[in-house]
Protein backbone atom coordinates (compact mmCIF):
# COMPACT_ATOMS: atom_id res chain seq x y z
CA UNK A 1 0.00 0.00 0.00
CA UNK A 2 1.88 3.40 -0.98
CA UNK A 3 -0.16 6.55 0.91
CA UNK A 4 -0.34 9.93 -0.35
CA UNK A 5 -1.58 12.49 2.29
CA UNK A 6 -2.54 16.09 0.82
CA UNK A 7 -4.21 19.02 2.00
CA UNK A 8 -1.76 20.85 4.60
CA UNK A 9 -1.30 24.41 4.56
CA UNK A 10 -0.91 27.48 6.74
CA UNK A 11 -4.85 28.76 8.26
CA UNK A 12 -5.49 30.87 11.12
CA UNK A 13 -6.81 29.75 14.64
CA UNK A 14 -10.18 29.11 14.43
CA UNK A 15 -9.90 27.86 10.78
CA UNK A 16 -10.44 24.34 9.34
CA UNK A 17 -8.67 21.88 6.82
CA UNK A 18 -9.41 18.90 5.86
CA UNK A 19 -6.54 16.50 4.63
CA UNK A 20 -6.86 13.65 2.35
CA UNK A 21 -4.60 10.52 2.01
CA UNK A 22 -5.18 8.43 -1.07
CA UNK A 23 -3.72 5.09 -0.98
CA UNK A 24 -3.03 2.56 -3.66
CA UNK A 25 -3.91 -0.95 -3.95
CA UNK A 26 -7.02 -3.00 -4.11
CA UNK A 27 -7.09 -4.16 -0.71
CA UNK A 28 -7.32 -0.70 0.94
CA UNK A 29 -11.25 -1.45 2.08
CA UNK A 30 -9.22 -4.00 4.39
CA UNK A 31 -7.30 -1.99 6.06
CA UNK A 32 -7.68 0.20 9.31
CA UNK A 33 -6.42 3.82 8.81
CA UNK A 34 -4.95 6.31 11.01
CA UNK A 35 -3.86 10.15 11.43
CA UNK A 36 -0.52 11.11 13.36
CA UNK A 37 1.30 14.23 13.65
CA UNK A 38 4.96 15.03 14.52
CA UNK A 39 6.20 18.58 15.51
CA UNK A 40 9.73 19.55 15.37
CA UNK A 41 11.73 17.92 18.59
CA UNK A 42 8.24 15.90 19.53
CA UNK A 43 7.34 12.69 18.86
CA UNK A 44 5.10 11.07 16.59
CA UNK A 45 1.36 11.38 18.37
CA UNK A 46 -1.99 9.64 17.48
CA UNK A 47 -4.68 12.12 16.14
CA UNK A 48 -7.66 9.80 15.15
CA UNK A 49 -8.36 6.81 13.61
CA UNK A 50 -11.16 4.36 11.77
CA UNK A 51 -11.87 0.87 11.04
CA UNK A 52 -12.03 -0.43 7.76
CA UNK A 53 -15.82 0.36 6.91
CA UNK A 54 -16.17 2.99 9.33
CA UNK A 55 -18.03 2.20 11.67
CA UNK A 56 -15.54 2.66 14.39
CA UNK A 57 -13.24 5.55 15.08
CA UNK A 58 -11.23 6.93 17.84
CA UNK A 59 -9.33 10.39 18.89
CA UNK A 60 -6.87 11.82 20.72
CA UNK A 61 -8.42 13.78 23.54
CA UNK A 62 -6.88 16.64 22.42
CA UNK A 63 -8.72 16.49 19.19
CA UNK A 64 -11.81 14.89 20.00
CA UNK A 65 -15.01 17.35 18.76
CA UNK A 66 -12.64 19.66 16.82
CA UNK A 67 -11.61 16.67 14.13
CA UNK A 68 -13.54 14.02 12.03
CA UNK A 69 -11.71 10.89 10.19
CA UNK A 70 -13.90 9.12 7.65
CA UNK A 71 -13.08 7.21 4.32
CA UNK A 72 -14.32 6.27 1.69
CA UNK A 73 -13.28 2.82 -0.01
CA UNK A 74 -14.91 3.54 -3.04
CA UNK A 75 -12.48 6.29 -3.64
CA UNK A 76 -9.55 4.67 -1.90
CA UNK A 77 -9.09 7.55 0.56
CA UNK A 78 -9.49 8.90 4.48
CA UNK A 79 -9.68 12.12 5.64
CA UNK A 80 -9.06 14.11 8.14
CA UNK A 81 -11.89 17.33 8.56
CA UNK A 82 -10.37 19.66 11.09
CA UNK A 83 -12.40 22.53 12.69
CA UNK A 84 -11.79 25.07 15.61
CA UNK A 85 -7.99 25.03 14.76
CA UNK A 86 -5.64 26.05 17.26
CA UNK A 87 -1.63 26.87 17.21
CA UNK A 88 -0.34 23.68 18.92
CA UNK A 89 -2.30 21.76 16.07
CA UNK A 90 0.57 22.92 14.23
CA UNK A 91 2.49 20.06 12.84
CA UNK A 92 3.25 17.61 9.66
CA UNK A 93 0.30 15.28 9.75
CA UNK A 94 0.60 12.02 8.53
CA UNK A 95 -1.40 9.10 7.66
CA UNK A 96 -1.22 5.37 8.13
CA UNK A 97 -2.05 1.99 6.84
CA UNK A 98 -2.65 -0.90 9.72
CA UNK A 99 -2.83 -4.65 8.21
CA UNK A 100 -5.91 -5.29 10.16
CA UNK A 101 -9.55 -3.80 10.31
CA UNK A 102 -9.80 -2.61 13.83
CA UNK A 103 -8.87 0.66 15.22
CA UNK A 104 -5.51 0.62 16.00
CA UNK A 105 -4.01 3.96 17.62
CA UNK A 106 -0.90 3.42 18.27
CA UNK A 107 2.40 4.10 15.81
CA UNK A 108 3.90 0.90 15.69
CA UNK A 109 0.32 -0.74 15.19
CA UNK A 110 0.72 0.83 11.34
CA UNK A 111 2.61 -1.04 8.15
CA UNK A 112 2.62 2.00 5.80
CA UNK A 113 3.00 5.42 6.29
CA UNK A 114 2.63 8.22 3.98
CA UNK A 115 4.95 11.21 3.35
CA UNK A 116 3.31 13.94 5.50
CA UNK A 117 1.51 17.28 4.85
CA UNK A 118 2.42 20.00 6.43
CA UNK A 119 -0.45 22.16 8.96
CA UNK A 120 0.64 25.68 10.24
CA UNK A 121 -1.73 27.47 12.50
CA UNK A 122 -1.16 31.00 12.72
CA UNK A 123 -2.34 33.00 15.97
Amino acid sequence: VQLQASGGGLVQAGGSLRLSCAASGRTFSTYAMGWFRQAPGKEREFVAAISWNGGSTYYADSVKGRFTISRDNAKNTVYLQMNSLKPEDASVYYCAAAGRASVVTTVYGYDYWGQGTLVTVSS
